[in-house]
């Protein structure tokens, strides 16, 4: 039985493996394991040691802590104050929205996000 935990990390882990467009190959070569073990990582099936996550997350770029981010405690604090999922990355728009607003130059993407602040706050 999955526990929830891995699954959690394992969703993270492609996550950002896919907002960095790194193949699930390329991860597993920079890491040293086969592609298939990055497949059981990513759906939960197999639980990542603390040192595999800790060569992922720097191949990946990331603090380990990132992976466990948006953990809910409990099913009522799955949704924030404004109602969005914690799992909001599970989204394939929302996450080709997130490539694309990285590949925008960083002026630019700093404007797009103060529009998108006060639209927010708008609304």
């Amino acid at each position: 039985m999955k526990h929830p935990v891995d699954v959690h990390v394992g969703k993270r882990i492609r996550q950002r493996r896919w907002i960095n467009g790194t193949t699930q190959q390329q991860l597993a070569e920079a890491v040293g394991i086969k592609f298939q073990q990055i497949q059981k990582y990513e759906t939960g099936m197999n639980r990542v040691s603390a040192s595999r996550l800790w060569d992922i997350a720097k191949v990946l770029n990331v603090d380990v802590s990132f992976f466990f981010e948006g953990i809910a405690v409990d099913q009522d604090s799955a949704k924030g104050a404004s109602d969005m999922p914690s799992d909001v990355l599970t989204d394939k728009e929302a996450l080709e929205l997130l490539r694309s607003y990285y590949l925008i130059p960083e002026n630019q993407r700093r404007r797009l996000f103060d529009l998108a602040r006060v639209l927010s706050e708008a609304a």
